[in-house]
């Protein structure tokens, strides 16, 4: 099984309960394919940057799932048939990528720098062009 990512935008003309039973359908559709839901956000109405489909809004959703890759076309064609789901989009994750950025320091520590001497800057140009 591979690790997944899935986000969708729901059309803005539904009501929240029927936001809920496409979440519902999605998730059971997952694990109807043998699929493990790993972690879930709820829909959050947005604005939208351009206009999809002529909508101006649209409720976003993501989550993470583990799934065969010979299941994900499957998927796909299930959330094209859907009419209300506006785009999306599935990406394959990887824990390690996860794990980094989660234990990526904040801020990178300066580098130390050395000191050098005139002389020795001298010396390594004369070395350099051939002067001794």
């Amino acid at each position: 099984m591979k690790y997944y990512e899935l986000a969708y935008l729901i059309s803005p003309d539904l009501s929240d309960s029927e936001v809920a039973n496409i979440q519902q359908k999605i998730n059971s559709l997952i694990q109807g394919k043998e699929g493990i839901l790993d972690s879930f956000n709820e829909a959050v109405k947005i604005d939208l940057s351009y206009l999809i489909k002529k909508k101006e809004q649209a409720f976003l959703v993501s989550l993470i799932f583990h799934l065969k890759p010979e299941n994900i076309k499957d998927l796909e064609k299930e959330l094209k048939s859907d009419n209300n789901i506006l785009r999306f989009i599935i990406v394959i994750k990887t824990k390690e990528k996860i794990k980094k950025i989660r234990e990526k320091p904040l801020a990178k520590k300066p580098r130390q720098k050395q000191k050098v001497e005139l002389k020795e800057i001298e010396q390594k140009l004369d070395e350099i062009l051939g002067k001794q």
